[in-house]
């Protein structure tokens, strides 16, 4: 277990910044008028996104930064807040204006805003666009959520995870933001960590940003910086203005395999922690997120419910901050110490809010975004057996407790969405993992990459291995998404993949489709 961690005054008072300057760049607070004077120009260089949406509104969120790649990670902003102003409309003219607001952007949290909106119509389109001085942003597309009641006739949603900005283009977002989506599930990787150089930038076309961006980062500047770096892509940012998103973290976020306060690279755990808090303060400053969201030191309130109406439940899960840690501190392996009915990957508290809303569920589907893959891999193809302790593999006490309770619950629609491994998969969970004869309890869509390892292939030395395992049904290692969608009666998964990113303008194509029907889990191919 963790060791005491610096709360929420500890480590305000050890960055200098106010509780009250925290809660003013949530959004919630009275924006006088004309606040800071006169807005630089150009201030919205970073886009607006929408997220976690409600029957009766969504977060809204933009950050003022016209200088977006300063060094400083400021991004050019005066060290005084701004009033900025939005507007929601019921049509992309904004002619049926349904709300307006206003609230400040601080210096203290990167001058974001995160505007809740409320009171609107569930089940419907909205638009909405900020102002802050004279100076217009770009219109978003959002939307609510159906009422809790409703038995809504479908939810089309994407999967995305693994954006190294480095590595190549983003034309999987380009893609995916022409697509009609009421909804993106990022799980996990939106940054990366490491530091930017000629041996990793794969990126065609593109110059190698600055010095500053050379090195790990580790401070709360540098993590402004390079959220600004990879927000600054234009296909991310048309990603964000067409659909609402929800959130969960891997890894990279902050540390590549750390699990709670343990570091792969031996930093003691209140140093760690130290960096764990200023990665989630950028983390939010940076993304459409509710003020429940908002950072106490190094813990971020991550795990949360959404509701589709009587259509889905969408559980998304934190496995990083509550994690044991590696066994013998070994990524791969099979040891005694793995199988330890103690050990969990969500932590105490969490596998109970996620076993009691199963046990409430009334959703049709029961959706789980989880940052890395749930279903069992061996990786030995020979009569051994070897699994990663990153995945819920480390974790086979926890997996089997969870599979109790879809069945203790007559949860009959289980669906797992995961990324981290840079690849397509299609996988059926079973509940005997020994018996390839087993029954399917569920299905596990992971999808692959938006830019991370750079083109890829159709297929490379690791698909051999996770083929062998038969619940695996598809495997790919091109850069793309998963597009869904889901009604009453099935869920159709679509795995897209685009042939290079290491230069823009690349075509996008369907891999492989399955349809997992209502009832009856597991996948059935169609192309």
């Amino acid at each position: 277990m963790s060791s005491p961690l610096p709360g929420r005054r500890s480590f305000l008072a050890m960055t200098g910044v106010g509780a009250a300057a925290l809660t003013l760049g949530t959004g919630h607070a009275a924006a006088e008028e004309n606040v800071g004077g006169r807005v630089p120009a150009d201030p919205f260089t970073l886009g607006v996104a929408s997220g976690s949406p409600l029957p009766d509104g969504f977060v809204l969120w933009t950050r003022l930064a016209p200088d977006p790649l300063a060094p400083d990670g400021h991004g050019g902003m005066p060290p005084r807040p701004y009033t900025v102003r939005y507007e929601v409309a019921e049509d992309a003219g904004f002619r049926r204006i349904a709300r307006r607001g206003q609230a400040l952007a601080t210096p203290e949290l990167a001058h974001s805003v995160h505007a809740e909106v409320h009171g609107l119509r569930p089940g419907r389109e909205y638009f909405y666009r900020f102002r802050a001085g004279g100076e217009l942003s770009p219109a978003g597309r959002t939307r609510t959520a159906p009422a809790p009641g409703d038995r809504a006739a479908e939810l089309r949603f994407a999967t995305a995870s693994c954006a190294a900005w480095y590595h190549g283009h983003f034309t999987a977002y380009e893609h995916m933001a022409k697509e009609d989506l009421d909804l993106v599930l990022f799980l996990g990787d939106y940054i990366y960590e490491y530091g930017i150089t000629k041996t990793n930038m794969w990126r065609g076309g593109t110059p190698l940003p600055g010095p500053e961006h050379a090195v790990e980062i580790t401070t709360l500047e540098q993590h402004r910086l390079r959220y600004a770096l990879f927000k600054s892509d234009p296909n991310l940012q048309a990603a964000h203005a067409n659909a609402p998103w929800v959130f969960t973290t891997d890894d990279h976020e902050v540390q590549n395999n750390h699990a709670d306060e343990w570091s792969e690279t031996g930093i003691p755990p209140k140093d760690f922690l130290r960096r764990r808090a200023v990665a989630y303060r950028a983390f939010y400053e940076n993304l459409p997120l509710r003020t429940v969201s908002l950072p106490d030191g190094p813990d971020i309130a991550l795990y949360q419910r959404h509701r589709w109406g009587r259509l889905a439940q969408i559980d998304m899960l934190d496995n990083r901050q509550f994690r044991d840690t590696y066994p013998a501190g070994l990524v791969i392996d099979n040891s005694p110490e793995r199988h330890d009915p103690k050990r969990t990957i969500l932590g105490e508290r969490q596998e109970r809010w996620l076993y009691d809303g199963l046990r409430r569920s009334q959703a049709t589907w029961n959706l789980l975004g989880t940052g890395v893959v749930m279903a069992q891999i061996d990786r030995d193809t020979g009569p051994g057996e070897l699994y990663s302790n990153d995945m819920w593999d480390g974790f086979p006490a926890n997996r089997d407790r969870l599979w109790d309770a879809f069945r203790r619950h007559g949860i009959a629609n289980p669906v797992a969405l995961s990324g981290d491994i840079h690849r397509h998969v299609a996988a059926e969970l079973k509940a005997d993992w020994k018996d390839p004869g087993s029954a399917a309890i569920g299905t596990e869509l992971v999808t692959g990459s938006i830019g991370s390892d750079g083109d890829g292939a159709e297929t490379d030395a690791t698909g051999r291995l996770w083929l062998a395992n038969p619940h695996v049904k598809f495997y790919n290692a091109r850069r793309g998404y998963v597009s869904c969608r889901l009604t009453p009666s099935s869920l159709t998964s679509e795995f897209k993949t685009v042939p290079y990113v290491s230069r823009p303008g690349a075509p996008v194509s369907t891999a492989a489709r399955f349809v997992t029907e209502a009832g009856r889990p597991g996948l059935n191919r169609e192309a």
